[in-house]
């Protein structure tokens, strides 16, 4: 499945007011997903000594799909392919990697 594939399935399971015209609340939803992901992790150092077993791995896989699903909403919603949106970010880490700048901090590095 691509990318694009991905985001025309999800887009048929979408349920929040005007979509289409509004990419503020699936940006809501994805930040809240993100903050799900991390809880998951944090409660694998907290409860698990940071091992990560079977049932952990799969509670993350959940909320990762989640935060993907949101992503592919906010993509839709500003009429962007999710392709294009992964695409140009192994784009920008390549040309950042070739000049060695990985490392560091900015958008514009």
């Amino acid at each position: 499945m691509t990318f694009n594939e991905y985001q025309e399935l999800a887009k048929k399971t979408a349920r929040y007011p005007k979509i289409g015209k509004m990419f503020v609340y699936p940006t809501m939803g994805l930040c809240s997903e993100a903050g799900e992901v991390a809880s998951k992790v944090k409660k694998v150092f907290r409860d698990k000594n940071g091992v990560l077993d079977k049932k952990s791995v799969r509670a993350v896989v959940k909320e990762l799909g989640d935060t993907l699903w949101y992503i592919s909403q906010i993509a839709a919603e500003i009429k962007i392919p999710l392709d294009y949106v992964a695409l140009s970010n192994l784009r920008k880490v390549k040309s950042r990697k070739k000049r060695g700048k990985i490392k560091g901090s900015g958008d514009n590095r």
